[in-house]
Formats: C-alpha cells, structure tokens, sequence
C-alpha cells in the first residue's frame, strides 16, 4: 500500500441509486454545480453562493486530516422524466424478457452439454421475445382494424354515429387510418430501439467494449464483465420489425393458418418464416463464439438486406391498406392470430421452464461451494418465471385495452371480440382471486407477527451487541431488523408465487378451451372479474403514464420500473430503451482515470443502492486498464447495497459470487460497505453465517487476499460501528447527537446513509488511508447502568473507576496493544458479572434473573474521542 504524503487528496465519487436525486442531494450540499458531463449524464460538485465548484470537507484519518474533493454522478434522468420516458412503461413486458435472458445459469467451461443448452435456452428466449411484439402489435390491429374498422365503423352501424355513411361505404377510407396508425406504432419502436445512449466526448474511448466483449453466456472474472452492447442487435431489431409488419397482413388477410391464393398472404407467411427462422438461428446476439449457421445468417442480414426486408414488409403492408377486402363483420384471422401467437408463448415458456432443469442441474456445480444463501434463487431457474410473467402481462396488457375500449363503445352485444380475449378474461380473474387470498393471508400474517408482544428478550443479539447500552434503540430496531430479514431472504418467493398462481390461472383457462367446458355461473363470474382487473390495470398504466410524464414524483417513481429492468443491455428483446449502464459505467471509470492521472490524487468510487452496482462494474473496468501501482490508489464503497443477496443469485452469469472474491482481493482490503439490519432492499456485501458468540461478532467472508473464510471478530468503531471483514455495520437509529455532524433521528432503513458518521471512516479506509481499530470487542452481558464518563479539555476520555482486567481472548490485540478490555473500555468486570452494586440492583429488579441487556454507551478507545467531538473540547480549553 501506497503511503500517503503531505500532498495527498482524496476523490470521493458518488452515484445514487434509483429513483434518481439532486445534484444537491447527491453531494450533501446546499447547492450544487456541474463540472463536466453532456447533461444526461452529469458530474456535479458542491457550490458556494456563487455557484462555483468547492471542494468537500476536510477527510478525518487518524489523527490527520486529508482534503477530500466531492463528486457525483447524476443518471436519473436518462430514465424518468417527459412524455417519451413514461411511454416506456408501455414496453415493460419487453423489458422483462429482455432481463430473463441475462437471468439464465452460466455453463461450465469445458462442458459441451451445458453449452448446448444455453444456445437452447437463448434462442427460445429471443423467439419468445418476437412472439411477445407479434402478440403486441395484434392485439393493437384487432383494436384498430377489426374493432373499429371492420365494425363499429361498417355501414349501418349504430357504433360512433358521428361518422357519416359516406366514410364507411369505402373500406379503403375505413382501413387505411388503421394501418397507418399501426405502421407508426412499429416505426417508433423501430425508433426506440434504434437509440442508445452516448459516451461523453474524450471519455468515448475509454473502456470501449463491443465486438472483443466476453461472450454474455460465459463467467466474468470481474462483477459485470459481460454487460457490453450488443453488435447484433440490428439484425435482431429488423427481424422484430418485419415479424411485426407481417403480422398486421396476415391477420387482415384471414389469419396465419388459413391458406389464401392471394400473393400477399404467402408474401406474409414468408416474411413470417423469415423472421422466426432468423431469430431462432441467429445463436447469440453478443457475436461470441457463434457457428456457421449464425455466420451465414448474419452474412444474409447485412444493412442492405435489412433494408430490403423492411421495405418489402412495408410496401405489403400498405398493399393491404389499400385492398383490405371486405370489412363488415368481425374479421376471422383476429382470433387465429392471437390464438397462434399466444399457444407459441405458451410452448416457448414450457420449453424454458424445461431446459432450465437440466442446464440448472449442470451448473450447479459451479456454485456448489458457495454457502447456501448465497446460492442462486431456485438453483438458477429463475428465468422461466421472469418470462412467464413478461408473457402474461403482454397479454394482459393488450386485453385489457381492448376490453376497455369495447365497453366503451357499446359492449358485447354490438362488438365481438375473439374468443381469445374471453379466456384472458378467465385468466385474469381468476389470478386475481388467487393473488387477494394470497396478499389477505400475508397480511394477516404480518398483522399478528406485529401485534405479537416483544421485549428485550425477543431482541436479536447482533442487535443488542449493536446498540450497546441502549435498550430503547433496541427496542425500536429489532422489529425493522427482522421485517428487513424476510425481505431479503423470501422476496424472491413472492414472485415464485406470482409465477405461480399465473401458471394454475393458465392451466385453468386453457383447460376450459381445451376441453370445451360449458360457461358456467362461476366461469362467468371470474370473467367478469377478470374485465374489470384488466380494464383496472389498462387504465392506471395510462394514467401512471399521464402523470409521470406532468409530475416530477410520479415520474420518479415510475422511473423505478426502468431503473431495474434498463440496466441490462439489449440481447433477448431488442425493442427496450437504452441501458444507461453502457454510458455510465465508462464516463464513471473514465472520470476516475482522469483525476488518478495526478500522482497524489487516490479515488474512491462510492455507489449507493442501485449504484453500488454502477461503482463495483466501473471499479472492476477500471482496475482492467489501469497498471498496478495506481491500482493502490482506486477504492470503493457501497452502501445499502444488493451486491450480496440479490444480484449474485438472481444473475449468477453477471454477477456471480467469484468475482465479487475476486475483485475484493484485486482492491486489497479497499472495499467497504455500509450495511444496516433495518434495510430491506441493502444488506452485507463482504460477509455471511454471522453469529454473536461470547459477546464477540463473528462471520465468514471475503478476504483481502481474494480468498474467502473465517474472519477475526468484528471491532466497534468510534462511531458505535461493528467492522466485521470489510463490512460496516451501522446503529440504526445512529448514536448521537453529535456536535458539528448532520444528524438524523429515528430508524432509517434504506435512506440517508452518508449522514451517519462512519460514512468518512469507510471512504478513509477505502482510500488506504486508515485500517481497521484494533481494540477489544465488546461482551454481551452489561448492566443497564454504566458509570458516566468525563471529557478532558483535549478530548481525552477518563473512567471514574478502574479495576484489575480479566483475561481475554481477543484475537486483534497486537504485541504493541496489549491492553485488555477493561482498560480500553474503562468499566468495571464486576459490573459485567452482574456482580456489582448496579448489577446487583438490576439483578433484583429482574427477579433474580441476570440482565441480557446492552453494551456501555462508551464506543472509543480509552484515551481518544471522536474526530467531530474534539471542536468542542479545544474551544472550552481556548476559553
């Protein structure tokens, strides 16, 4: 490790989380300035009055100060905010597919059979991702041209009577808006997928990554080492248009499985064949490692010939605007349409579903090592439930509008819809059913664990050795530290679940078809039900759309659905906005290169949620590209993050727990994170099997030397901190007040992690300008009642007693620091015994019975005060 010298700053960048925030809020300022970036991607520094960049506070190691410069990275808005952004909400079933593929189990190196079944698997997942835009832009033409065109607007139709009869006498005139409407509705999907975010000016080249990417199938060596742009997504995005334009003639034209004579049926049926074909051989979008046949087809999709198949799919499209043929009845390729594409999803996620067994099972090994909460969720299937639910809202989401709108012009008895429609309906309705018995039992559930009586005895003991002395912070965090733990540990089962009632509503619905059910009173019912759900959750979507796009709030929290599903590149559905990790990721491992480019200058990348993803890829692009004697000088901490008990397991072939080891060994002890037992979407990153044992914090973990196993027992900071490995845990509600630290009352959760003190003692020890205290840890008996201690003019901590010290076992004492924890602490191992006059007293209140209560109050080592309490005690010596 690099020492640092009397010219020594600090760099400390930030980036937030989802949701979005302030430049201000970003940088714990009152105001805020940017310094670079293209205005979606921005780097802000604090401001004065002036609105000029200042540098942060001063950076507190040791007995030292080191001046610290604050910057942050602001990405909300490349995710939320305007018309166009909350439109995007429209293709979250796109999204959804799009993140089931990079959900799939990674295959062993050197095992053919696993290989093969990835190709399996990612090819049906990209044909699945077709059929999902055939299913949407069908249930768009069934809207446009058969429920409107072909029937309320017939002639003689009481339907819109505004119309006059002129207008519907000419089918053209009836069919050309639709078609036009339908052909703009694929043009700006074209469009959108078409746009992608771009790296900032001299930062462009900086971590380029495309063609000479690692395959996205293959284990990265490093956390997000595969999330790269995808060359071939051209090819992809123009299959997706021509299966789309196709779908739109086919079903004017009677419908995929009824052969015509007309040239453009088969014109239809053709590009139809093209696009499935296409996308099923087209092996890997990443271009890794692809076969001949995948060669070819790429050879076959060069620009050229892309252009050629979309004019063609348009020209026939507008033939058949032109000639729609008859339009005064339902048409009979709406309901073949649907029911083709829909059977095609359904096969395609059974397919998934069953692929995934064995791939899992081949995988398996590659995680058997790893401790099994640790380990992916449902041994690596999760990807065949994020599809399903990706189906099922397509559907829903197009019926619904339908439904909706056939209500609107006059019902049943004037419009017909396809049969389809009507098990969607049954569908819907009978998941709503199952998911209210299901949310109802949950709820009760939380009610009566809430309402259950708890005490200090009910409190866990990494609770209690947290909040030593402080038996109503206890109190008030046990409960949010055991609601936080179900969360992270069952979250996933949640959507296991939905996946579930989803897939028994299916089975329900099409059985029904199947076998040709007579309509019963309880069938009609949940039909019903199912009707209103849908034209429920038509009609909020369109509604959260409308305010997202007018208000700043709804916007932000419509964002969250685009801040989750768009950092992942487009591979398996091309027609998804933008990944803004293929921007942020560079810009941030390019500014931190800039400023590591002055020799005194060390950085450390701090990612917050969300973010922490950001920072750990960008860390590990940047320890890629930088040589070895700056990589001393690059740190990071996260905070409140998912690094651990989320994204590992739901995308072991991104982020897989190796090289989380492997980058914590390539940053040498470089990696904090601040956790809290309260946080329900963050938790620890470097550490698991963690146990209160003998009063001391035990756990196993990541190493600094890029191995993982037991660790020394957890150390307090002077802070109230337990450090275990290079986990940071944080009382929450935090100790204080203090004098000239911001302060924030009441149990925090998820929010407001740079407000606790610990935050700089992290970026210290993340810039290797500070190593872990090396003190006593603390025992789990203690009186309530501990000698009060006074302040020094200097700061100096003194006991009002002192005693002989018991033995210890201590395992970070040193030679050098041989006192016990007596000394450290200053308090009275008679106390602790319950054998003195306050353990006594506390004794007899609890009828005998020892007091399992806190720790002192007392955090520091005997003969130190905290950096932000020593203000106080110069001035009083000045005075």
């Amino acid at each position: 490790m690099q020492i640092p010298g009397p010219d020594t700053r600090v760099v400390e960048l930030r980036v937030h989380g989802i949701l979005g925030t302030t430049g201000d809020a970003l940088t714990d300022s009152v105001a805020s300035v940017d310094v670079a970036g293209d205005g979606v991607g921005r780097i802000v520094r604090p401001a004065d009055r002036l609105r000029r960049p200042v540098p942060g506070p001063m950076l507190t190691a040791g007995d030292r100060t080191v001046p610290r410069i604050v910057e942050g990275y602001v990405w909300g808005g490349m995710t939320s905010g305007g018309w166009a952004k909350a439109s995007w909400a429209l293709m979250f079933p796109f999204a959804l597919s799009n993140v089931a593929h990079w959900m799939l189990p990674p295959p062993r190196s050197g095992d053919a059979v696993g290989a093969v079944l990835s190709r399996l698997l990612r090819a049906l997942l990209r044909v699945g991702a077709l059929l999902l835009t055939m299913l949407f832009v069908a249930q768009l033409a069934v809207v446009l041209l058969d429920l409107l065109a072909a029937q309320c607007l017939r002639p003689g139709s009481p339907c819109l009577d505004s119309v006059p009869e002129s207008l519907r006498a000419v089918p053209a005139v009836r069919a050309m808006p639709a078609m036009l409407l339908l052909g703009l509705v694929v043009l700006l999907m074209h469009r959108l997928s078409s746009v992608s975010w771009k790296v900032s000016g001299s930062w462009r080249t900086f971590g380029g990554r495309t063609e000479s990417s690692p395959h996205s199938a293959r284990a990265p060596l490093l956390p997000g080492a595969n999330v790269v742009a995808d060359p071939d997504t051209p090819a992809l995005r123009a299959l997706h248009v021509v299966g789309a334009l196709a779908v739109i003639a086919v079903l004017a034209l009677g419908g995929p499985l009824t052969p015509s004579p007309d040239p453009r049926w088969m014109l239809a049926e053709l590009l139809l064949v093209l696009s499935v074909s296409g996308t099923l051989l087209l092996d890997d979008p990443s271009g890794m490692g692809s076969g001949p046949v995948a060669a070819v087809v790429r050879g076959l999709l060069s620009r050229t010939a892309r252009r050629v198949v979309i004019a063609t799919a348009a020209v026939l499209l507008l033939a058949v605007a032109v000639l729609p043929g008859p339009l005064n009845a339902p048409l009979p390729g709406s309901g073949a349409t649907v029911d083709a594409i829909t059977v095609g999803l359904l096969l395609t996620c059974l397919a998934v579903a069953a692929l995934l067994v064995p791939a899992a099972l081949l995988a398996r090994p590659g995680w058997s090592s790893v401790p099994r909460e640790l380990r992916p969720w449902a041994g690596g299937w999760m990807a065949a439930p994020m599809l399903m639910l990706a189906c099922m809202l397509g559907a829903g989401f197009g019926a619904g509008l339908a439904l909706s709108l056939r209500q609107a012009l006059g019902g049943p008895e004037r419009l017909r819809l396809p049969d389809a429609y009507d098990d969607v309906a049954l569908f819907w309705g009978s998941a709503a059913v199952l998911l209210l018995v299901g949310g109802l039992g949950l709820g009760c559930w939380m009610l009566v664990r809430r309402w259950l009586p708890s005490g200090v005895e009910d409190v866990p003991e990494q609770v209690s050795l947290l909040h030593a002395g402080r038996q109503q912070d206890q109190r008030n965090a046990a409960g949010s530290w055991r609601t936080a733990d179900v969360q992270r540990r069952y979250s996933h089962h949640v959507l296991l679940l939905v996946a579930a009632v989803l897939t028994a509503s299916t089975v329900l619905a099409v059985g029904l078809r199947a076998w040709g059910f007579p309509r019963t009173e309880w069938a009609d019912w949940l039909r019903a039900l199912g009707v209103l759900a849908l034209g429920l959750l038509a009609a909020g979507l369109l509604r959260m759309v409308q305010l997202a796009a007018k208000e700043r709030t709804a916007g932000r929290y419509l964002g969250i659905l685009c801040d989750l599903t768009l950092f992942w590149p487009r591979e398996a559905h091309p027609v998804v906005p933008p990944c803004y990790a293929l921007k942020v990721v560079p810009e941030l491992a390019a500014r931190a290169a800039e400023h590591l480019a002055e020799p005194d200058t060390r950085v450390v990348l701090v990612g917050h949620s969300q973010g922490s993803l950001l920072a750990a890829v960008a860390t590990a692009r940047l320890l890629e590209t930088l040589p070895e004697a700056d990589r001393e000088r690059v740190g990071l901490v996260t905070a409140g993050s998912q690094l651990q008990w989320a994204y590992p397991r739901a995308f072991p072939g991104v982020v897989p727990h190796g090289s989380l080891r492997d980058l914590a060994g390539s940053l040498n002890g470089r990696w904090r994170s601040l956790c809290r037992g309260t946080d329900p979407l963050g938790g620890a990153v470097t550490t698991w099997n963690r146990q209160v044992f003998d009063g001391m914090l035990i756990g196993v973990g990541l190493r600094p030397d890029g191995t993982q196993g037991p660790l020394p027992p957890a150390t307090r900071g002077p802070t109230g901190a337990l450090v275990l490995g290079g986990d940071h845990w944080l009382p929450d509600p935090q100790r204080g007040p203090f004098s000239f630290r911001r302060w924030v009352p009441g149990v925090l959760g998820h929010t407001d992690y740079s407000g606790d003190p610990e935050w700089d003692r992290a970026v210290a020890m993340a810039a290797g300008l500070e190593i872990p205290v090396r003190g006593a840890t603390l025992p789990l008996r203690t009186p309530t009642a501990v000698a009060q201690q006074t302040a020094d003019p200097l700061g100096a901590l003194t006991e009002p007693r002192r005693t002989e010290p018991e033995p210890t076992a201590d395992a970070e004492l040193g030679e050098d620091e041989s006192a016990s924890v007596s000394d450290l602490l200053g308090w009275d191992p008679d106390e602790v015994a319950g054998t003195g006059e306050a353990g006594a007293a506390e004794t007899a209140a609890n009828d005998g019975k020892p007091s399992r209560s806190a720790l002192p109050d007392l955090t520091d080592p005997r003969g130190r005060a905290a950096p932000w309490e020593r203000g106080n005690a110069l001035r009083a010596a000045d005075r």
